[in-house]
């Protein structure tokens, strides 16, 4: 009985160093591409809106396991949010300390589900795949509002519909003044007739 259980414990340390070894991160999605496994997911999660982060991605080749270098000169991504009517291209960096790992930083400034989009060439095949955030893939962007103490910070929206209101008040007032000159400057056309 003890080398049944031997064995076990055996088997389960094996397979939970291949856990801990990988750089796989949870509220990440992992896909096959060709011949090489691609993890795609936030830089920082949870990611929230207004807070530096980007496109975390991990390349291995699927066979080996091994990370895929080189990547950042032949692969583009970019990041699309609204349903594609807004996309910006991000520049992949490396990281020396975690090869096969690429990073695109931006700032996402709108709360919900974000895509991002990979292509260009890893080796020989041609990439072409769109990563979208969701419940079983990696989550979207998220308000910092629950974590805002003592006091919430305005959203910027709300501060740019402020804004709005002010600069109509402003222009109001503006050209109620000019009427008011105009009308008190006929007045004094008036008087001197």
């Amino acid at each position: 009985m003890w080398r049944f259980l031997a064995t076990v414990a055996a088997l389960a340390t094996i397979v939970s160093s291949f856990a801990v070894n990988t750089n796989v991160a949870l509220g990440h999605e992992r896909r096959a591409v060709g011949p090489y496994t691609f993890v795609v997911g936030w830089i920082n999660e949870p990611a929230y809106v207004n807070a530096v982060n980007g496109l975390s991605l991990d390349v291995t080749d699927t066979s080996s396991l091994k990370p895929v270098e080189g990547l950042a000169k032949t692969l583009q991504a970019e990041v699309i949010v609204g349903g594609g009517a807004k996309k910006l291209s991000l520049d992949l960096s490396t990281d020396e300390e975690n090869p096969g790992h690429y990073e695109g930083s931006f700032i996402p400034t709108k709360t919900g589900d974000y895509i991002f989009h990979i292509f260009g060439d890893a080796g020989s095949t041609k990439v072409d795949e769109r990563f979208e955030s969701g419940p079983n893939t990696f989550d979207g962007v998220v308000s910092t509002d629950q974590l805002q103490f003592p006091d919430k910070v305005p959203a910027s929206s709300d501060l740019a519909a402020r804004l709005d209101s002010v600069q109509t008040l402003v222009i109001a007032a503006i050209v109620l003044a000019g009427v008011a000159l105009l009308v008190s400057l006929g007045g004094l056309v008036m008087r001197r007739r």
